[in-house]
């Protein structure tokens, strides 16, 4: 669900959500159509998991857990990246990167299990 609003604030109100992640708003229209994009992906990620939902031994569910712990792990890494070399990071950053990482051990359990 979490997922879900992120995604349709990009598209919707990207610039709000980008500087509360990183602490500045994207600087021009190329950044706001590229944000606006990540939107759709992360809306279309959610929209795939809420789907899968129910089918917990299916290959569908077994598929849609790869693909967010790839996800997951691929947000913590851009994100430190970019507080390493840039020192970007907004009021929002370290929970971000908590959020995903919890989720990235969650995906690990489940293909554990």
């Amino acid at each position: 669900m979490v997922e879900a609003a992120t995604g349709l604030s990009l598209i919707v109100m990207p610039s709000l959500l980008v500087e509360v992640l990183l602490g500045a708003a994207p600087d021009a229209v190329i950044g706001l159509t590229v944000a606006r994009v990540a939107g759709a992906a992360v809306l279309a990620l959610a929209v795939a998991c809420w789907q899968a939902r129910n089918d917990v031994e299916g290959k569908a569910a077994k598929g849609m857990v790869t693909a967010m712990l790839l996800y997951n792990l691929a947000v913590v890494a851009i994100l430190a990246l970019a507080l390493l070399r840039h020192g970007i990071s907004g009021i929002a950053f370290w929970p971000v990167i908590a959020g995903h990482l919890t989720l990235a051990v969650w995906c690990v359990a489940c293909k554990s299990a």
